[in-house]
């Protein structure tokens, strides 16, 4: 007599996200659904050497979540996603130097000799960036200003790939990390650029792996102390971005540009002309997890539309949008130091100021609106407009932005999953994603045209573009 089949065992993924400002643990099941989440802020050191990110800390709130959810036993595979402008200088017995805030001003220090180290952009399509975004000059200057320590280095590992080897011992390099603005990839010829040969570091750069690669098994004693099986993948791990463009593509959704948001806005097009890209507007040239450039424009929305929505509201809508057009209240760029095609523009508000918190939140999104279509036209593209992450939840934003944009959808990713869904898919890619969005509605704002080209012309000055 035939045996009963035995019941198939569960096979749960977890993710950590490791964004700038929070952290997220997230379970999900065999379909890419999430099962358990927990979050916590991502705290700085300001002691010395520099500031830098707490990593201990992270790491006994990583195996605290691995230990109490709810299957650990289930859980098959870890993908680590993080942001990008970051790396673990490993040393043998640890890591060399704590890891850098790339907010860090005094990274320019020593600018004056790495200028003439850096490629021409047309190599790396990397755009020079203000404090550390850009990984290499971080890397130059703490090479320079701590050079015993430097030597001590065995491996520069990009962020996502140094929590892997926390979990599972192997240490690797990966491409979506190493082309996110570093100075350190040439993406058309996907390998590492010149400064890295000229500053002697690729020895430092353990073997390049695909995202999606699994690298090892969870280390035994890990598997011991949280209840996860030892034969829990620990997967290479991506830039949080282009987690999401993995979602995309299993999707089925193309052409589209992507608005991932979260503290930055990265507004991407896949399509776009990579000739389209001007490194002085804080546009460059990313990479996705099979290692294919895509034209990206950035901003630093997050912390921009925390400034503007001062008095905290959570919503607002279009009669306060309304009442801001007719009164010409306005916001001009920037509101954050860091990045965004106005970086270096003191950021101001002409006009009436807010009359209440609901105007506040609304200037808010309608500032984000405009900044995300001015990035739009600089990528020149006229396909749909996916908007995903933290503004997925913002009404009014997405009202405005199908508004100032009535040739193209806007839609709204329905997904919560957020970075996580993509993470998922590098572990699972035989699951068909059913990526649930909808259309955002144009608003009824008529004087909406003539207050944008009013908006871009104040920006002339400073790099402003045409209404098309």
């Amino acid at each position: 007599m035939r045996p009963e089949p035995r019941p198939r065992k569960n096979r749960h993924v977890a993710i950590l996200d490791i964004g700038k400002t929070n952290l997220k643990f997230s379970v999900h099941g065999e379909g890419g659904e999430p099962l358990y989440e927990q979050r916590c802020s991502n705290l700085v050191h300001p002691g010395a050497p520099y500031p830098h990110f707490a990593v201990d800390d992270v790491w006994h709130w990583i195996l605290s979540a691995l230990k109490s959810s709810p299957e650990p036993a289930a859980i098959e595979a870890i993908v680590c996603v993080t942001h990008g402008a970051c790396a673990a200088l490993l040393a043998d017995d640890g890591l060399a130097l704590p890891v850098l805030d790339y907010e860090h001003a005094a990274v320019h220090e020593t600018d004056a000799a790495y200028e003439a180290w850096r490629d021409d952009f047309s190599q790396t399509l990397s755009p020079a960036l203000p404090a550390g975004l850009n990984l290499g000059r971080q890397l130059f200057w703490q090479s320079q200003c701590f050079p015993a320590a430097w030597r001590r280095v065995r491996w520069v590992l990009t962020y996502p790939q140094y929590w892997a080897w926390r979990l599972g011992g192997v240490a690797a390099s990966e491409r979506t990390s190493l082309a996110c603005h570093t100075d350190l990839w040439r993406p058309p010829a996907d390998d590492f650029s010149a400064l890295v040969d000229r500053a002697g570091w690729r020895p430092l750069f353990p073997p390049l792996r695909w995202a999606g690669d699994t690298l090892a098994t969870l280390r035994p004693e890990l598997a011991r102390n949280t209840g996860l099986p030892p034969g829990c993948r620990v997967l290479c791990g991506i830039h949080d971005s282009n987690a999401s463009m993995v979602k995309l593509k299993q999707a089925g959704l193309s052409p589209v540009s992507l608005v991932s948001s979260g503290t930055w806005v990265l507004v991407s097009s896949p399509s776009a002309a990579l000739a389209c890209i001007d490194p002085a507007r804080d546009m460059l040239a990313n990479v996705d997890a099979w290692g294919r450039p895509y034209a990206c424009a950035r901003f630093m929305g997050g912390r921009e539309f925390a400034h503007l929505n001062r008095r905290g509201a959570a919503d607002a809508d279009a009669s306060d949008v309304a009442a801001l057009l007719a009164g010409g209240t306005r916001a001009l760029p920037s509101f954050s130091p860091l990045g965004g095609a106005y970086a270096g523009q003191i950021g101001r508000i002409e006009g009436p100021v807010p009359a209440n918190a609901a105007q506040d939140h609304a200037l808010a999104s309608l500032y984000l609106a405009l900044l995300t279509d001015d990035a739009l036209d600089r990528l020149g593209v006229q396909e749909p407009v996916l908007i995903e992450g933290r503004l997925s939840g913002n009404r009014l934003y997405a009202g405005l932005l199908a508004s100032l944009k009535p040739m193209q959808p806007v839609w709204v990713s329905d997904d919560l999953s957020g970075t996580s869904g993509g993470a998922f898919l590098l572990a699972r890619p035989d699951v068909r994603w059913a990526l649930q969005r909808r259309e955002a509605a144009a608003l009824d704002l008529p004087q909406l045209p003539a207050y944008r080209q009013a908006w871009r012309s104040a920006l002339g000055a400073f790099g402003g573009i045409a209404i098309r």
